[in-house]
């Protein structure tokens, strides 16, 4: 404040005395003046220019209150003395009071006006109040004084601090305390100012566009989580979710930039590098647990129990046959160093082709195992399967089974390559029983019916089965000449062959040219090397012997009949008349004995013997000559005829 000055008076030619005296006489007069109203007032009512305001009533007869004796100067600071805030103000440089130029209290406000006086009234249209220390901006500027001020309190009164007036605007509801401008401005109550990354939890990414009651549902922003957690749990609980499995850490996998795709690095950020199928598998198929609470195993069994199908019979290492590119993928697994190597179309089969229930380890090493329903012996030869069958191919045994082992070794046609076994053993299920003996197999092929008993191997070999290696020359008829040659049919014609005569006649009768004359005995006369051929020495087997044109004469020209039963010819009787009587033309008047006068050279000739003593007993003599020689006539003689003539005698 500046010091207060009396205003300055008129100058008169009085000298100081006479001054003094005026004064004097003044103070005399009004002495008297206010002794005189000293009975109804006191002297400061007398001497005040004006009522004070209502508000100063109490000081109306205490003017030192306010005034101090010829010091304007020291009347400021006893305004102040009551003024405590304004005097603080000024003090402190501060307010209105305090930033304004310095002068004098009444110059704004001057009492003495009356009771009713406004001292303090306030110029709305001059007021600068970028004086106080709450300069006006944004919709400040535009707003009525009583919105900030109000009626029943000092202007100054009113408070800086945005709370004051907008507390009832506070959606914070004082969480954050009355410091709105930290966030808010003056031009858009709604449109926040707040620098984010001064707090604890610094915006990135999309945190950066996201409003801030997404995250600050309450408004109540100190108490905001700074977990992602605390603001995503409903995502996390969500059907998309990982329904707090995977624990609160978000930021272990997402980050702010983009909440998918994960930025989490399986290979890099665990123990457990991710292939073949497992890159793409969702975290909840093996995560089912909580991630954190919970450790997630990395051997494969701990998710994939569920689906051992050998139930724990081949342990817990599936990645010893298993891998990541398909579960049902071939295994990796090594069958060759296990206690059955796979061979042939074993290598090929499928693991469920022998292991039926997937308990691998139960799975049998016998053949029969597995190949039970396919053994066509019925269990007749054992379970040793791999004596005969291979695992190339179930139905070939060759290189396997070694019938050459066996008490039938198989030779020849026998061990033809296209020879099935099923073509000997019938009934696979009894093959043990196949019998050894050829009729066991060949009975239906046995053309001889069982005659010439089972022994097959008597006559035939197993080269061929129609080539016999038969010998004849061991049975009761050796073969001789050309029935060495002659095919079996030719006398067997059937196959019954001990129904086969051993008589030649039994094969030759179509060929008896003899009718029987000389029985069935042909070999009497024929032999085996031509038919042509006889061999009958008639001198010596017969009592009649051959000498004469009887050498030349056919079998058949002596013997006519019939050879009866278990003869070789019939009986002729050994003179020439048994054959002879038709030709005796003397009609047995000379007997029997032709050989008396004829010879067997000749019929036509004579014996010597009757001629003997004869002119000429050399000569031919016919029978006439004779019968006239013995004086006895012929039935052949005819009459027409001489002796001489050429008559059949002749």
């Amino acid at each position: 404040m500046v010091p207060w000055t009396a205003p300055a008076r008129a100058t008169t030619g009085l000298t100081p005395v006479m001054r003094w005296l005026a004064l004097l006489a003044l103070s005399f007069a009004l002495a008297v003046g206010w002794a005189a109203a000293a009975r109804a007032q006191s002297i400061e009512s007398v001497l005040s220019p004006g009522k004070l305001i209502q508000g100063h009533l109490k000081w109306d007869d205490d003017c030192k209150a306010c005034h101090v004796k010829f010091d304007r100067a020291a009347q400021d600071r006893l305004c102040m003395d009551c003024h405590k805030d304004v005097g603080q103000d000024v003090r402190a440089k501060a307010g209105y009071h305090g930033r304004m130029k310095p002068q004098a209290c009444n110059e704004c406000h001057t009492d003495h006006k009356g009771r009713d006086a406004k001292i303090v009234e306030l110029d709305k249209q001059r007021f600068d109040h970028n004086l106080t220390d709450y300069a006006l901006r944004g919709k400040h500027v535009k707003t009525e004084c009583d919105k900030c001020h109000e009626p029943a309190k000092k202007w100054r009164a009113a408070s800086t601090d945005c709370n004051a007036c907008h507390k009832k605007d506070d959606v914070h509801k004082g969480a954050l305390g009355p410091k709105c401008a930290d966030c808010h401005t003056e031009n858009n109550w709604k449109e926040a100012k707040f620098d984010h990354d001064k707090t604890r939890f610094a915006l990135e990414g999309k945190h950066v566009d996201t409003k801030c009651a997404d995250c600050h549902k309450t408004k109540d922003y100190k108490n905001a989580p700074r977990t992602c957690v605390g603001c995503h749990k409903k995502d996390d609980d969500g059907t998309k979710g990982h329904k707090g499995q995977f624990g609160e850490k978000c930021d272990s996998c997402h980050n702010a930039k983009a909440w998918k795709p994960s930025t989490f690095n399986h290979d890099t950020d665990t123990k457990y590098v991710l292939r073949g199928k497992h890159v793409k598998t969702k975290c909840g198929d093996c995560h089912t647990g909580h991630l954190y609470k919970v450790k997630t195993p990395n051997d494969c069994y701990s998710c994939h129990k569920k689906d051992d199908k050998h139930k724990e019979t081949l342990g817990k290492d599936c990645g010893a046959c298993h891998t990541e590119k398909d579960w049902k993928e071939k295994a990796k697994f090594d069958h060759d160093k296990t206690d059955f190597p796979l061979l042939g179309k074993h290598a090929d089969a499928k693991c469920d082709a022998c292991h039926k229930s997937k308990m691998f380890k139960e799975a049998p090493k016998q053949c029969i195992g597995c190949h039970k329903k396919e053994d066509k012996h019925e269990g007749t030869l054992g379970e040793a399967c791999g004596d005969c069958h291979g695992e190339r191919d179930w139905k070939t045994t060759k290189g396997r089974f070694d019938h050459d082992k066996t008490k039938f070794k198989l030779r020849n046609a026998h061990a033809a390559p296209k020879l099935k076994c099923d073509a000997c053993h019938k009934d696979l299920k009894s093959m043990r029983k196949t019998p050894l003996e050829c009729y066991g197999c060949h009975k239906k092929d046995d053309k001889h019916e069982g005659q010439e008993g089972k022994a097959c191997e008597t006559c035939h070999t197993d080269r061929d089965w129609k080539v016999p290696g038969f010998d004849h020359d061991k049975t009761r008829y050796p073969l001789v000449g050309k029935h060495l040659k002659a095919a079996c049919k030719d006398c067997h014609t059937t196959p019954r062959y001990k129904d086969a005569s051993r008589e030649c006649y039994g094969c030759h009768k179509k060929e008896d040219k003899h009718k029987l004359v000389f029985g069935v005995k042909c070999e009497s006369c024929h032999n085996a090397r031509s038919w042509a051929i006889w061999d009958f020495d008639h001198d010596r087997r017969s009592k009649y012997k051959l000498d004469g044109a009887h050498r030349k004469l056919a079998c058949d020209a002596c013997h006519v009949k019939a050879a009866p039963a278990g003869r070789d010819f019939a009986a002729l009787g050994s003179d020439c008349l048994s054959c002879h009587r038709k030709d005796d033309v003397h009609d047995g008047s000379f007997g029997a004995r032709c050989e008396q006068c004829h010879v067997t050279d000749n019929w036509k000739k004579v014996s010597n013997r009757v001629l003997r003593g004869s002119a000429t007993p050399d000569a031919e003599t016919t029978a006439t000559q004779v019968a006239a020689l013995l004086g006895r006539a012929s039935r052949f003689t005819r009459p027409a005829e001489r002796p001489g003539s050429n008559g059949w005698l002749q």
